[in-house]
C-alpha cells in the first residue's frame, strides 16, 4: 500500500489549487494515485481524503462508482473486450474467447507474469467500429483475432510506445501557471457566478426564465 509519493504530492497540490473547492479535485487525484501504482490503494485514498478535506468514505464512494478506477492490482496492460450488442453481433464474444485462450486466463484474470488482465466490458461507445476493444483505454477498432495477437506480441516485446502502462492517462502532464488559471471563486465567498447573474437578468416578472 502506498500514499502519494513526494513528486505526486507536489502535483496533487498544484491540481487542488485549480479549484475553488478542494473536493472538486477528487477525481483527478484518484487518477494520479492510479498512475502511481497502477491501481488505487487504500492508503492513497486516505491520503487524498486528507488533502481535499473529506472523509475516506467519500473518496471510496467516488472511486467505486467509476469502472476505470481499480481497487486491486491489474496487469500492466488492461485488455477491455466489448461484448455489447454491436460488438457481439460482429464477433466480440469470439474475440474475448480468443484473448482468453491466447493468454491462458479467463475474463477478470491476470497472467502470471503480471503483464495482461482481461475484462469483458459493456459498451465502450464505438458501436460503428465493432468489434472493438481497448488496451489501457486506447481503442482498437474493427480488430480481428490475428490483429489482436500481433498487438499482444508487440506489447510483450516492448514495441508499443503508444500504449503506456495501466494508470497513465497521458504522456504529457498538464501544468497551468497560477497567472493563467480561470480565477474561479468558492461559492461561499459571496460573489455570484457570471452564469447566475446572466440567468437572473433574463428572468421575467413571474419568476420564469426568459426567452
Amino acid at each position: 500500500m502506498a500514499r502519494l509519493n513526494s513528486e505526486n504530492l507536489e502535483t496533487a497540490t498544484e491540481i487542488i489549487a485549480r479549484y475553488p473547492v478542494k473536493k472538486s479535485a477528487l477525481i483527478p487525484l484518484l487518477h494520479l494515485a492510479q498512475e502511481q501504482d497502477g491501481w488505487v490503494t487504500d492508503d492513497a485514498m486516505e491520503h487524498i481524503a486528507e488533502l481535499v478535506e473529506v472523509t475516506p468514505a467519500e473518496v471510496i464512494g467516488t472511486c467505486t462508482f467509476y469502472e476505470m478506477f481499480k481497487r486491486r492490482p491489474v496487469g500492466r496492460y488492461l485488455v477491455n473486450v466489448c461484448t455489447n450488442i454491436s460488438c457481439q453481433l460482429l464477433g466480440g464474444e469470439e474475440l474475448l474467447h480468443h484473448a482468453e485462450h491466447t493468454l491462458g486466463i479467463k475474463a477478470g484474470g491476470t497472467t502470471s507474469d503480471g503483464l495482461f488482465t482481461i475484462e469483458d466490458v459493456e459498451c465502450i461507445a464505438a458501436c460503428t467500429e465493432a468489434p472493438c476493444l481497448q488496451i489501457n483505454y486506447r481503442y482498437f477498432h474493427k480488430i480481428s483475432t490475428a490483429e489482436l495477437d500481433t498487438v499482444l506480441d508487440e506489447l510483450r516485446a516492448g514495441r508499443r510506445d503508444d500504449i503506456p502502462e495501466h494508470g497513465t492517462l497521458a504522456k504529457v502532464r498538464q501544468h497551468i501557471p497560477a497567472a493563467r488559471r480561470a480565477g474561479n471563486v468558492a461559492p461561499t465567498d459571496g460573489t455570484e457566478p457570471v452564469w447566475l447573474v446572466r440567468n437572473a437578468s433574463s428572468t421575467d416578472a413571474d419568476g420564469k426564465a426568459g426567452a
